[in-house]
């Protein structure tokens, strides 16, 4: 169907065109005021997650569209909210972040692309905040920082390997201290978690100060605040913080706002799109990145605690895909593969009952999967007295969605008796070891030197009571991509600790987690393309 005019979506979702600052048509930035003047009563928050996906992914940013554009076509005032996409995963491996099929948000091409700036306006903070820092080390400015002991890296929002590790500063006196640095993907940035996590313009300049950014000769620690910059990067940041609204692909609204990654930060869309579009609508529907163990939990222990309110509902996607990848995918009979791989599904669903939040299983119908395999994956769900659905909303759209959405409301009838994992008041390492044993099935935590020397920093800058941000593999419940299903008797290893003051947690590092993630051998932009008259040529 036609894109309708962004004024139009506004209205039907309760926003006056007074709050709109429309870019171009189909997209608009909201007013922060807004949240000021809605009611502080809001509706019932779902939570759409998943078990350990497959490198494809298995359809969650779909499924949470679909859903919600199906209830919207049903009479109820709902409203999808979801992260912004990367212009690294889109050009890389994983493609854009917008739906598939008949379940998008849209424009999805824009979307997909620059979008708002959002992504530019997070990177140039950032990167403002590394300029200053070397031009203090060149100006020999009273901070006395060691450059043997900065923190900060400069971020790109594209994937690229080759500036993991680099050496800045070279060329003589007038271009700089020379010293080693590095590249994030623009998504890590602790300027994106503080921009997800940020209520209102106080709070992100707030959030931005505290920002831990090196340490002196001394070992004292230097945060943003010192270098004097907070208000300049608050300034390139004031039309980011606003929520972008869009629609789906039958016109009801979406907030496409805030991007961070779920393996390595918190992988939930902003504070402020979530607290805005609860108080517009009866169900809001949010995604939160990979799996219950990273995204899920994440966003009941750190955004829910941020943001002052509580989930009323979970979805758990599962495939067919999924459940034989964790089942053994060598395997000819895909039976088979699915009843070994459903304890992999077992455990996300126990984890999201420790967190008391009722749950949905969504199986997602994928061309190609056999009836056979659908009616296991049936039989399983009801060998576990757990509520399920099928859906297709990829294919079919809202006819694929109503069997779920109604399934939903009938979860939704339960009550929810959610609960943080585990109080901040716990200390750094019991925090850590309840995530790793409970929600992963770890036997137990092993800690480098290195992850040992930055927990006792951790205290010295009075981060004891911060929530934690696991940083590890989407793949496994485990830090080893390559170990699938339910594992046992394993242990994590956390290798190093990052302080992130500003957004509020701390980010244990397991495995081989990248910050900076690379292409793949065929990356998805040799096939991105435009016309003659400038339309996108984009695979599905």
């Amino acid at each position: 169907m036609p894109l309708r005019e962004i004024i139009e979506v506004a209205k039907d979702a309760g926003i006056g065109k007074e709050y709109l600052y429309p870019i171009g048509r189909y997209v608009a930035k909201v007013s922060l005021s807004l949240l000021d003047d809605l009611p502080r009563k809001h509706g019932k928050i779902v939570l759409v997650t998943t078990i350990n996906p497959t490198p494809a992914g298995e359809g969650k940013t779909t499924t949470a569209i679909g859903l919600a554009q199906t209830l919207w076509s049903m009479g109820y005032k709902a409203i999808v909210g979801l992260r912004e996409p990367s212009i690294g995963p889109f050009m890389g491996m994983k493609g854009g972040a917008t739906g598939g099929g008949m379940a998008c948000v849209e424009p999805s091409h824009e979307i997909n692309a620059h979008f708002t700036g959002d992504m530019y306006a997070v990177s140039t903070s950032h990167n403002l905040l590394a300029a200053m820092i070397d031009n203090v080390l060149h100006h020999r400015k009273p901070l006395n920082i060691d450059p043997r002991r900065i923190l900060w890296h400069r971020v790109l929002d594209i994937n690229d390997r080759a500036l993991r590790n680099i050496v800045i500063g070279l060329g003589g006196r007038s271009h700089g201290v020379p010293r080693e640095d590095g590249f994030d993907i623009t998504a890590a940035s602790e300027v994106m978690a503080v921009l997800c996590l940020s209520k209102n313009y106080a709070d992100l300049k707030d959030k931005l100060a505290k920002m831990l950014v090196a340490y002196t000769y001394d070992s004292e620690p230097v945060f943003a605040s010192d270098l004097h910059v907070v208000g300049a990067m608050a300034f390139l940041l004031r039309n980011a913080l606003m929520p972008n609204l869009v629609q789906t692909s039958i016109g009801s609204p979406a907030f496409v706002h805030g991007g961070p990654f779920a393996n390595i930060a918190h992988g939930t869309s902003s504070i402020i799109s979530t607290l805005m579009g609860a108080r517009l609508s009866e169900i809001f529907v949010v995604e939160a990145g990979f799996g219950s163990d990273l995204g899920a939990e994440k966003f009941f222990n750190i955004v829910c605690r941020a943001g002052g309110f509580a989930p009323s509902a979970a979805i758990l996607v599962v495939t067919a895909r999924a459940l034989k990848y964790h089942g053994g995918n060598g395997s000819k009979n895909g039976i088979r593969a699915i009843e070994r791989g459903a304890s992999n599904m077992l455990k996300h669903l126990e984890n999201l009952q420790v967190h008391g939040v009722p749950a949905l299983v969504v199986i997602n119908k994928f061309k190609g999967d056999s009836e056979a395999e659908i009616s296991q994956i049936k039989k399983i769900c009801e060998s576990l007295d757990v509520p399920y659905a099928v859906s297709e909303v990829y294919s079919k759209g809202v006819k694929g969605g109503f069997e779920m959405a109604e399934s939903l409301l009938a979860v939704l009838d339960k009550k929810s008796r959610f609960r943080p994992l585990y109080p901040k008041t716990l200390p750094i390492k019991e925090k850590i070891e309840r995530i790793c044993t409970v929600i992963y099935g770890a036997k137990k935590v092993v800690y480098t030197l290195k992850a040992e020397e930055d927990l006792e920093m951790a205290k010295a800058v009075g981060m004891e009571k911060a929530p934690i941000c696991m940083a590890k593999t989407p793949y496994s419940l485990t830090d080893d991509p390559t170990i699938r299903g339910r594992p046992k008797n394993f242990k994590i290893t956390v290798r190093e600790v990052r302080i992130s003051s500003g957004a509020g947690f701390l980010v244990p590092i397991t495995g081989h987690i990248m910050t900076m993630p690379g292409m793949p051998r065929s990356p998805a932009a040799e096939k991105i393309d435009i016309d003659d008259s400038g339309n996108p040529i984009i695979p599905q």
